[in-house]
């Protein structure tokens, strides 16, 4: 297929997964190239986890395509594997090992591990190198994960949820370390998560899930231009609203606010000289809202999104 053979770092081609009747993933193609920080976003269920499991080899979709730089994860798994590094949902790890054995092991493994980076990184994040894995804390075990999956130099990175059950302290901390990475080495990621304040000010594109199939992919800078808030006195809402296509109109005692997805500074001006002598603002969408917008309201993040589904 196309995506296999272009070098992109992630690609995946028309990628459907099922569980029985069941279809997790509907025809999904997306790519992310080097240097790239693609955000998968989508409620519990959407299917993050099992295109995450198609990516790394972890399960065969049921049609279409997952490749890691042009090679099917599938088919290829070994040689497509090892340029990839991958932080878990849940680190899993011998509960009696220490952080100082652990990376000992995963050294001998790499010929390009960079033990340096690893020790500094770990003592930059204040993990203990003398006790268990079982006896750390949540978030000392994703930062030895991630300081563990960065050990070989990997050209992608592969996160899922890696923030997931952390403190809003620890969570701060994983991304401004992420973003150093990115900043020196500029290694390609590829992430899901929950964390949406937290992804925003670093991801380059997104897309969002729902359901099992890719609502939009897009860059971050495009997705900022064209989806917009506006605001204005009054209830009126003239004909000129319709081509900047409104995802919802809202009418309180303050006046109207609109979420429209095709913002244009020409359209917008017809609107507000429709709307005249009231005034209209447009503002920019967080990403939390835009998400709101086209998935529904936001629920609690839980292990294990794919119900249990193998």
């Amino acid at each position: 297929m196309s995506t296999l053979s272009n070098g992109a770092a992630v690609a995946f081609e028309g990628l459907t997964v099922r569980y029985g009747k069941t279809t997790a993933v509907d025809g999904v193609s997306l790519r992310a190239c080097k240097g790239d920080v693609y955000a998968l976003l989508g409620r519990n269920g959407s299917g993050k986890t099992s295109m995450i499991r198609c990516l790394l080899g972890q399960m065969k979709a049921s049609a279409g395509s997952a490749a890691l730089f042009g090679l099917d994860a599938w088919q290829k798994r070994q040689t497509a594997m090892s340029k990839v590094g991958v932080v878990p949902e849940t680190p899993d790890m011998p509960s009696v090992l220490t952080a100082r054995e652990i990376v000992a092991f995963c050294a001998r493994l790499y010929p390009s591990w960079d033990g340096k980076s690893v020790a500094a990184r770990l003592a930059r994040f204040g993990v203990p190198d003398k006790v268990p894995f079982g006896r750390l804390s949540r978030g000392q075990k994703n930062q030895l994960a991630l300081a563990l999956a960065l050990g070989p130099m990997p050209e992608l990175l592969v996160l899922d949820d890696p923030t997931l059950g952390l403190d809003a302290v620890v969570r701060k901390e994983f991304f401004e370390e992420l973003v150093g990475d990115l900043a020196d080495r500029g290694t390609t990621v590829f992430i899901t998560t929950h964390d949406l304040q937290g992804i925003e000010g670093i991801a380059t594109h997104a897309g969002i899930l729902k359901e099992g199939r890719l609502l939009l992919n897009e860059e971050m800078e495009s997705l900022k231009g064209r989806f917009r808030t506006l605001s204005w006195s009054g209830h009126a809402s003239p004909p000129s609203l319709a081509a900047l296509s409104p995802l919802s109109v809202r009418h309180d005692a303050w006046g109207t606010q609109a979420m429209v997805e095709a913002f244009d500074y020409a359209a917008f001006g017809q609107l507000a000289h429709d709307l005249s002598p009231a005034e209209a603002q447009a503002s920019s969408l967080s990403l939390e809202e835009l998400f709101i917008a086209l998935t529904g309201a936001p629920e609690p993040a839980s292990e294990g999104e794919e119900g249990g589904k193998p």
